[in-house]
């Protein structure tokens, strides 16, 4: 299995709107790309000073599933539309469960 953990900072600027919309557009991609086994998308829990404000953890059972995922055009037209014109920084790791 791989899961794909994502954390994003928003800029100063990104306003309510902006960031609900990358969670609704989020939301759409389990219905279009069945190979996303488990998907959890949210903002931070404003518990800890100095987290970054957005998470995504995907779960594929297998590295091909994994970029059928990351190259898919659903998804990348999520992050051109809505999650890089709010991004200020970005960190991803991809975990072999």
């Amino acid at each position: 299995m791989i899961r794909h953990i994502v954390l994003f900072t928003w800029k100063d600027d990104a306003t309510d709107e902006q960031r609900a919309a990358v969670t609704a557009e989020l939301g759409k991609l389990p219905g279009v790309i069945p190979q996303l086994r488990s998907f959890t998308v949210g903002g931070d829990a404003g518990i800890n000073q100095g987290n970054h404000d957005y998470a995504v953890v995907a779960d594929f059972d297998n590295v091909d599933d994994y970029l059928i995922y990351r190259d898919h055009p659903q998804h990348q037209a999520v992050i051109v539309e809505h999650i890089r014109p709010i991004l200020a920084s970005r960190a991803a790791v991809q975990l072999k469960l």
